[in-house]
């Protein structure tokens, strides 16, 4: 469970609840959140499943900084699901601040920065709950041979894997943000998703294990030849609908090759943290707290429309992505016991 201990320190969250920063303020828009989560995510969940969740958070956090209140958002949203891959991380102390408010149970793993020009300086990062997740202790990040795309570019951020287990679940994640430039007339997407796509999958048939391509792959729609290219490598890729928050592209997705019958997908969802924080009705209670930052450190100058400023302010204070999540079957004790009993009736 996340830790809400410091919202009683008075001298980082003042008392009330009429203001954004203050204690109550913040706990009551925990609870939204929570009551939210719960119906969508947490109330219908089957017993022993795994609920695996992929958000990229913008500029996570190397932008303007955000607001102290804004992290118990994104941790309790993080905090319903079993283990998340984070996209477009740009500051290591951010994660570990987050991680601290998840609880003592949560883990993470961060990789290398991907350097200048199309990596952005970006890192992704794995966060999981050790009471639900254990780690395999294997990691890395995939490198292609130099010929395989255009130019002899590596993939612009490099992908990110990990191998976990939850119950008898077995599994490796492949986190990706993916660019959205064109090379040589046509979306370099389709040469970045295609080359991770085919690789997973023969790491995934020689190992006999699911592997989990997911991420911000920056797909705008999925009849898009981004997003058919994964469905004809074979791919199991749920449909989570517009995953921005203006709602016409479907950039992010979470998607599995391996062994048809251990992928065992019950559920899946892209959560839409709008209706509990940060909400278009709340406008003018946090303009008193964006005047005080202002645009820094972008412009240092004041926002001089603050209700057109304000969606996008938002998405610089939890994002300009839905998380979208998943949940997976990881309990086969039932049938792995009928198949034993089944074969003791030719004995």
């Amino acid at each position: 469970m996340a830790y809400y201990g410091l919202l009683k320190n008075n001298i980082l969250y003042p008392e009330g609840r009429k203001k954004p920063g203050e204690a109550g303020w913040i706990a009551d828009h925990l609870l939204a959140l929570r009551r939210d989560l719960a119906e969508q995510i947490k109330a219908t969940r089957k017993p022993n499943s795994l609920i695996l969740g992929s958000w990229n958070i913008r500029h996570f956090d190397g932008g303007r900084p955000r607001l102290r209140e804004s992290f118990h958002y994104i941790a309790e949203i993080i905090d319903h699901f079993d283990i998340c891959a984070v996209q477009e991380v740009k500051d290591i102390e951010s994660v570990e601040r987050l991680v601290k408010l998840l609880g003592s149970n949560w883990d993470f793993f961060i990789n290398d920065s991907s350097g200048s020009g199309r990596g952005n300086h970006e890192r992704m990062a794995f966060l999981y709950n050790r009471n639900r997740v254990s780690f395999r202790n294997l990691i890395g990040e995939l490198v292609f041979p130099h010929d395989l795309l255009p130019g002899g570019e590596q993939i612009g951020r490099t992908p990110f894997f990990a191998a976990f287990q939850a119950g008898w679940f077995k599994f490796t994640l492949c986190s990706s943000h993916i660019v959205y430039e064109e090379a040589d007339g046509r979306p370099l997407r389709e040469d970045e998703i295609g080359a991770i796509a085919r690789l997973l999958k023969s790491r995934a048939k020689d190992t006999e294990e699911v592997h989990i391509f997911l991420g911000d792959m920056n797909i705008d729609k999925v009849t898009d030849r981004s997003f058919q290219i994964l469905l004809e490598e074979g791919y199991i890729a749920p449909l989570f609908g517009a995953t921005n928050l203006t709602g016409d592209k479907t950039y992010d997705q979470i998607t599995f090759t391996g062994p048809q019958d251990e992928a065992r997908l019950l559920r899946y969802g892209a959560f839409d943290w709008r209706t509990s924080v940060f909400k278009p009705s709340e406008e003018a209670a946090y303009e008193a707290t964006a005047m005080s930052i202002r645009e820094r450190p972008d412009t240092g100058k004041p926002y001089g429309n603050w209700a057109r400023e304000y969606p996008k302010w938002c998405t610089h204070e939890m994002s300009d992505h839905l998380p979208v999540w998943i949940e997976i079957e990881v309990d086969y004790s039932d049938e792995y016991l009928q198949a034993i009993s089944d074969a003791q009736l030719t004995v």
